[in-house]
């Protein structure tokens, strides 16, 4: 094997890669080059192994504005504003220095926000660590919650929602999936296209050897996770990210610029490669201008580095006086490091020599891989559920209330700024989050939902499972379901199962936002998710962001009054495979994810945010894990009053009635003045309801449990998820 073979194998290059790189080239590469191809066909970069799947994805609405293919996805909210909002993941990073990982992947996903020419406005994130009483379960979620919440409390954007799961099969390898939301003009957002004639130019912090590799990095399998270089995660520092935002935004407020992309993964590569590609030109880079804090840095590095809070623009010539004034008055970095020219060639100079010359079309044209695919298994076969003797209802609910999957995540949440930027009207703890547009009465809703649990058992009904329940959490605050963005988290593609989880997945996630009109305008892929053989589960997360017109005219995921009728919409349940109940208390179950009726969803739904938008209601919960009981006691708990439950008659197992985690459901309040009209127009849209109870007292009670009082709930509530960090070392 010759040296230059060796060094494409370390970055990632297979023998086959390598041969096909001589054949476009017809010589050898560069050590720079080969990096550079390194980088840019790396599954991180390329998405070589994924990319005939994504097209699958409904990517076009009325309301759309950018699809994929860009920073981030765009959608209109009328009155000529965007949204703008994105899900990446910072997997692997995280799990080798989970503070670093954590606040960088904050750090990215913003940058491709304010890259378009929004402002950011909220951030959310759907962390995923291994089994509550792992041993490096503690360490790895505190640091991860503090480099969240210090680089976001930092630069000053709230983080307002979330979700934190716990399961085995994340043991050897956590997941960090950040989401960012921003507003922008819809007539001045930008995109990540260079023309020819237009200077280029690196702004913000000065580059150096942090984060090199980061793309490989990020597209291989960890043979032991504490063996993975720790010099291939970011540093990240959020002051300058703060500054870097505002001449940026500042920049692209007085027409500086024509376009602007992030470094982010393969740094200056894939921003100098890709703008050029996008704009049919090509560029040319002289890496003798480019600020850099450490002497000594070779063309190689410079390319590769991913150092943090970078970005590269690209204007007129006219323009560079306005540039340089603007990055003076931010006191950031500023350098013009190249032009766009004629051709398809990027052409890089170090020192006065060339240390590569490449044809962009071999670099964005990655040859695709095909995967081979097991064929989809059979469900599996069902079981009675089992005979031994279960607990109370009452000794059920606080159980369960306690449990890793379904107890407050409060301690996280309170660790994040929510309320600064001064529009944030409902936080974390609630269906959705939501943010005022300011200096206006609409408001944005926005959710992250996977269920591991169900895309384990079943990664085409999972995934699913997945769009409904965002579907679910807007409507459950009045928000009309927008779009969608995604972040797929998978194994190795290499390996036929997994590959079938991944195909399935993009199906049932592809066909649930079809029908409920919710498209795909931005997302992301991540392989490679294992350690030692041992892959995580399929886990799709899905970002969603919803509009409601009137943010007075919401509902709460609370009791708000005494002495109100509490409904349920849906069917009356009994689905226990792969809940939290049949989980905490062993019921042979098999392990069968509860189906998906898409129709109902929709219809469901539907009903709801019309009374919501009408103000008839200002109280409504979706049933998702846990089921009816869990939801009920949220209610009260977070609204600090309690409620008397009945059951219908026909519910002959109240375990079942009350615990099973059946879709296509929620629960609302409503006056006892209105409730037969409620019901009448529940019948006449085909909306299966019926009155569970009244709310008031100071306790939950279930049909034929003892009440329960609302401090015992919240003390059970708080207890899991404290439990969990009391055992994190002293340091």
């Amino acid at each position: 094997m010759t040296g230059m073979r060796k060094i494409a194998r370390a970055l990632g290059l297979s023998p086959p890669d390598y041969d096909a790189i001589l054949k476009r080239l017809g010589r050898e590469p560069t050590e720079t080059e080969a990096g550079m191809f390194g980088a840019m066909w790396s599954e991180h970069c390329s998405y070589r192994s994924s990319k005939r799947f994504l097209k699958r994805f409904p990517s076009e609405g009325a309301h759309v504005l950018q699809g994929p293919g860009e920073n981030a996805g765009a959608v209109s909210i009328g009155d000529g504003q965007a949204v703008v909002f994105k899900m990446e993941s910072h997997n692997h990073p995280s799990m080798i220095d989970p503070y670093q990982g954590a606040a960088t992947g904050i750090g990215g996903i913003m940058r491709d926000i304010f890259t378009m020419g929004a402002r950011p406005v909220a951030l959310l994130n759907a962390l995923r660590f291994g089994a509550a009483d792992h041993p490096k379960t503690p360490h790895l979620l505190s640091g991860v919650v503090a480099g969240i919440g210090d680089y976001g409390n930092c630069v000053g954007i709230p983080t307002i929602g979330g979700e934190v799961d716990f399961d085995a099969a994340y043991n050897g390898n956590i997941l960090v999936n950040a989401m960012c939301v921003g507003l922008a003009d819809e007539k001045a957002l930008f995109r990540a296209i260079l023309r020819e004639g237009h200077k280029v130019y690196a702004i913000g912090a000065r580059t150096g050897r942090d984060g090199l590799h980061g793309a490989v990095m990020a597209s291989a399998s960890f043979q032991n996770a504490e063996d993975a270089e720790r010099a291939a995660v970011q540093i990240g520092d959020p002051f300058m990210q703060k500054l870097l935002m505002e001449a940026s935004l500042e920049l692209m407020a007085r027409g500086a610029v024509a376009a602007a992309q992030d470094m982010g993964a393969a740094g200056l590569t894939s921003s100098a490669v890709e703008m050029a590609a996008k704009g049919g030109c090509g560029i040319r880079l002289n890496l003798d201008r480019l600020p850099c804090r450490e002497d000594g840095m070779t063309a190689y590095e410079i390319m590769l580095s991913e150092s943090q809070e970078r970005m590269l623009l690209a204007a007129p010539p006219e323009k560079e006086k306005t540039i340089a004034e603007i990055c003076d008055k931010w006191d950031i970095p500023c350098a013009q490091i190249g032009e766009a020219r004629k051709g398809d060639r990027i052409e890089i100079t170090r020192h006065g020599e060339c240390e590569a010359n490449l044809p962009l079309s071999a670099l964005t044209r990655a040859p695709e891989r095909e995967w081979p695919r097991e064929p989809r298994r059979a469900p599996p076969p069902k079981h009675a559920p089992s005979s031994k003797k279960r607990p109370s209802l009452d000794e059920t609910l606080i159980r369960m209330l306690a449990t890793p999957a379904l107890s407050s995540r409060r301690w996280v949440y309170e660790q994040y700024d929510s309320s600064v930027m001064g529009d944030t009207v409902e936080a974390s703890g609630g269906d959705a989050a939501v943010i005022r547009v300011h200096q206006t009465r609409k408001a944005l809703a926005m959710v992250s939902e996977a269920t591991p649990a169900y895309l384990a058992a079943d990664p085409y009904l999972g995934a699913k499972q997945a769009v409904a329940e965002a579907w679910r959490n807007l409507n459950a605050v009045g928000a009309k379901p927008l779009a969608i963005t995604d972040c797929l988290n998978f194994g190795s593609p290499e390996e036929p199962a997994i590959m079938e989880q991944f195909a399935q997945s993009v199906e049932g996630l592809a066909e649930a936002a079809a029908y409920l009109d919710m498209p795909v305008v931005s997302g992301n892929v991540s392989f490679y998710n294992e350690t030692d053989g041992r892959a995580i589960p399929p886990t799709p997360s899905v970002g969603a962001v919803g509009l409601i017109p009137d943010y007075g005219r919401r509902a709460r995921a609370a009791f708000m009054r005494e002495g109100d009728a509490i409904l349920l919409i849906g069917e009356e349940g009994g689905h226990l495979g792969c809940s939290v109940f049949a989980d905490l208390f062993a019921e042979s179950l098999p392990a069968e994810a509860p189906p998906i009726d898409l129709e109902k969803e929709k219809r469901h739904g539907l009903f709801l945010r019309a009374l919501i938008e009408e103000g008839r209601i200002v109280s409504a919960h979706d049933l998702s894990r846990g089921g009816l009981a869990i939801a009920l006691a949220e209610m009260a708990i977070n609204g600090g009053i309690g409620a008397e439950i009945r059951a219908p008659e026909t519910a002959s197992d109240l375990h079942a009635f009350f615990f099973s985690e059946d879709q296509a459901r929620y629960i609302f309040c409503a006056g006892s003045d209105s409730v037969s009209e409620m019901l009448k127009r529940a019948e006449a849209a085909g909306v299966p309801a019926l009155i569970l109870g009244t709310t008031g007292g100071k306790g939950l009670t279930l049909r034929g449990a003892k009440p329960i009082e609302l401090r015992r709930l919240r003390e059970a509530h708080e207890s899991g998820f404290l439990k969990i960090m009391r055992r994190r070392p002293c340091r």
